[in-house]
């Protein structure tokens, strides 16, 4: 009964921020207004979780009555300092989202209002602990930009519907500790835009079912890991989804990503508070992950879960200090400079601890293509980092219907072998995409835990059998595919064509006998 009260809820919640974004919308592209909704969520969300802070506090002290957003500025200033340090930010009683969204109808500077709050919030954290995950944040919420309004009135009449719309959202009571409906309608919001929004929109996005995937295929057989890492974090949905499969303490020391697009880098931020994780628990960094990685003092990780770009271009040789890069040196050989895909997993590799699990999308082509990329598998099979070889269904992304792939690495093998999986089959359409069901998802994490072997869907492969395939890696050329054409008894079907022949020349007779009738009758 609960399940289906909070399915009901989601509904809800998904209708309402369809209704926001339909009614919003207008002159403003979809994948740029979702950082309104987002930021004006990101705003409702702290402010609601610092005034429930407080007020907790207050009222386990023994003040009742006490409530935060009705507090005079000049009171609240005294405790920013001790704010700042256990919730990482500090807002204004009269900055509250509440409280602005009260009298935004009225205020005719609603977009200055809120350029001086953001402001605000950004500042508060300077100078601490959590100043690198408040900077910048509120950049892409730009309240001048005339995509909300060609005038300073249609603006504000915007952003105060938008504030109204974040504002009905049942979005769950911060006091409960469910924030789930936060991160979902966050999750919902990337979707339906990434859906609408072709490329531009997709490669910031993996769906939820392929996080899954990859999530569960690094975690099995563990309840808690360490960190979790993502090179390529995007909006970081794959570093969140960790939490959401092993649970909300699994994560023990944190979460961990890079991303180059600054504008994806704040959504990450952005996300990583939505799902209520602490400033001090994320550590997310903007810049290019293969050339200047962030995170040398905080590898190895536990568990590295990616979906990096697929065949970016990149420095590669041009730069003569990455072949002597610890990340890529041991292959002896930089992955080329139209595709950087094997330097993705390179770099993987190098930051996964020897007790850890990588699992990363890749473009097929690298599985199977000569020069560099042949070279560096043959570096990751003679070492024995390659666990398993997933041939995803096409069509599960947005923005490309390609086939993609899943390689997972290891470097603790307990064996020398490398477990083949072709899933193509294991989807469901819904509208224009594929998707994974959880019976999808139990097949194929069961027969990668087991190292099962099953006609048709996944064959265990040793070194000696890779090597005399050239240490090609695709699914194909090691699990034969059902043959589901209908077996034909060619006998039998030249004893029908005959029957038919002759059926024809009786047909024929009696058609001319008929119109020799017709004929001599006239």
């Amino acid at each position: 009964m609960a399940e289906i009260k909070k399915e009901q809820e989601r509904d809800e919640l998904h209708r309402a921020i369809w209704a926001i974004a339909d009614e919003l919308r207008g002159a403003v592209d979809g994948w740029d207004f979702k950082n309104y909704v987002l930021g004006t969520m990101f705003y409702r969300y702290i402010s609601e979780n610092l005034a429930h802070y407080i007020n907790q506090g207050e009222q386990e002290a023994g003040n009742a009555d006490f409530d935060y957003a009705r507090m005079p500025d000049d009171e609240a200033e005294g405790a920013k300092e001790g704010l700042v340090n256990e919730k990482g930010f500090f807002i204004l009683p009269s900055e509250l989202f509440s409280n602005v969204c009260s009298k935004a109808d009225t205020d005719e500077n609603l977009n200055e209002t809120l350029e001086r709050i953001f402001k605000h919030i950004e500042e508060s954290a300077m100078g601490s602990e959590s100043e690198s995950d408040f900077a910048g944040l509120f950049d892409d919420f730009d309240v001048n930009s005339n995509k909300l309004g060609s005038t300073v009135a249609k603006r504000n009449e915007r952003l105060a519907k938008l504030l109204h719309g974040v504002a009905d959202m049942n979005l769950g009571s911060v006091k409960d500790h469910d924030i789930d409906a936060f991160g979902d309608a966050y999750e919902y919001l990337m979707t339906m835009y990434a859906s609408n929004a072709g490329k531009s929109g997709g490669e910031f996005f993996t769906p939820a079912d392929v996080s899954e995937l990859l999530t569960r295929l690094g975690t099995v057989g563990k309840t808690r890991i360490n960190k979790v890492y993502d090179p390529a974090c995007g909006s970081g949905s794959l570093l969140l989804k960790t939490e959401k499969v092993l649970g909300k303490e699994a994560v023990t020391n944190g979460f961990y990503g890079q991303e180059i697009n600054i504008t994806t880098y704040n959504l990450c931020r952005i996300n990583m508070f939505l799902h209520d994780i602490g400033f001090d628990k994320f550590d997310i960094a903007c810049d290019d992950t293969l050339t200047s990685p962030q995170h040398w003092d905080d590898e190895p990780f536990e568990l590295i879960v990616s979906n990096p770009p697929y065949s970016i271009k990149w420095a590669g040789d041009s730069n003569p200090l990455l072949i002597n890069d610890p990340r890529y040196a041991p292959a002896g050989v930089l992955a080329p400079k139209s595709k950087a895909d094997m330097a993705f997993i390179m770099h993987s590799l190098s930051w996964l601890a020897p007790n850890g699990t990588a699992a990363i999308v890749c473009f097929p082509g690298i599985m199977y293509r000569g020069g560099a990329e042949k070279k560096i598998r043959k570096y990751l099979i003679d070492n024995n980092f390659v666990d398993c070889i997933i041939q995803l269904p096409s069509n599960l992304f947005f923005g490309t219907s390609i086939a993609t792939c899943i390689m997972v690495l290891k470097k603790g093998k307990s064996d020398n072998t490398t477990i083949f999986i072709d899933a193509t089959k294991e989807c469901i359409k819904v509208t224009n995409n594929n998707r994974l069901t959880e019976d999808n998802l139990q097949k194929i994490v069961s027969a990668f835990a087991r190292r099962e072997e099953i006609k048709h869907f996944s064959h265990v492969a040793n070194y000696e059998e890779i090597a005399e395939n050239d240490y090609n890696l695709s699914v194909s050329t090691y699990v034969e595919a059902e043959d589901t054409r209908e077996v034909i008894d060619i006998k039998k079907l030249n004893a029908e064509i005959e029957e038919i022949v002759l059926r024809e020349a009786e047909l024929r007779d009696a058609i001319r006998n008929i119109i020799e009738e017709i004929e001599g009758g006239v």
